[in-house]
């Protein structure tokens, strides 16, 4: 547990079994404050299941995951750990297609969200502000007023980002982000979560090499539900274990 201390996320011996498959196989690493990190690996590798444990949504066997070093997210339920600070961005984006950005933006305002003040209540001058920020940095303040379902597959996945930003977490993660986007969006996608990674712990799962390799961030390679290997792109690239299970000759 001393390990935990000063750590945003700590994961270790975090073993998860589906029917007799171990889907994580004590699984272990650390992320630190401010820090992003690439998690690649093979379909299979454990990555949804890692990310489902930190979240809550599968409890785990064995193992000790903590957050800040030193609430244990194993005792908890997927509402109180998003209530900590823990933003998860899921592959396919889930924005309110009928709404505008700005309404996105809105009601993920980290307030109280309850139907009737929502409904009821005009924005304060700060919370008009903080969404101006959310568009600036998510790259949408020309469309703040566009419905949702005319943004492009890139920009909503921006908006999501901006939603779960609206709700001031401490660590984002984020599934697959450069998926069916263009060059020209995945090029901006990595700028935009090294922006975000300046005051937040960022965790990325990436199947896109060119993508991870923009991040220019400690990757971990994830096998058979542990990690296989860890350093930065070049260095995991050229590890023959690596090569061999996962980026092929």
């Amino acid at each position: 547990m001393e390990l935990a201390h000063g750590s945003v996320l700590y994961l270790d011996g975090v073993t998860v079994s589906f029917d007799g498959f171990r889907a994580l196989n004590e699984l272990s690493f650390i992320v630190e404050p401010g820090e992003m990190r690439a998690i690649i690996g093979p379909n299979g590798a454990g990555k949804t299941t890692m990310m489902d444990v930190i979240t809550g949504k599968t409890t785990p066997d064995h193992g000790d995951i903590f957050f800040n070093g030193e609430i244990d997210l194993t005792k908890l339920d997927e509402a109180d750990i998003a209530q900590l600070g823990i933003g998860r961005k899921f592959q396919k984006p889930t924005v309110f297609e009928s709404q505008s950005v700005f309404d996105n933006l809105e009601l993920s305002l980290k307030d109280d969200r309850r139907v009737f003040p929502v409904l009821f209540s005009t924005l304060s001058n700060k919370q008009n502000q903080r969404i101006d920020e959310l568009l600036e940095t998510i790259r949408l303040t020309g469309q703040r007023h566009e419905l949702a379902a005319n943004l492009s597959h890139g920009q909503k996945q921006w908006l999501e980002i901006g939603m779960l930003l609206a709700q001031e977490p401490k660590l984002l993660l984020v599934d697959e982000p450069a998926a069916g986007m263009t060059d020209a969006e995945t090029a901006e996608t990595a700028i935009l979560l090294k922006e975000i990674a300046k005051t937040k712990a960022v965790v990325v799962v990436e199947h896109d090499m060119v993508f991870v390799r923009d991040l220019d961030v400690k990757v971990s390679v994830l096998h058979e539900g542990s990690i296989l290997a860890e350093g930065n792109m070049d260095e995991v690239s050229n590890d023959e274990r690596v090569i061999e299970v996962y980026l092929g000759r």
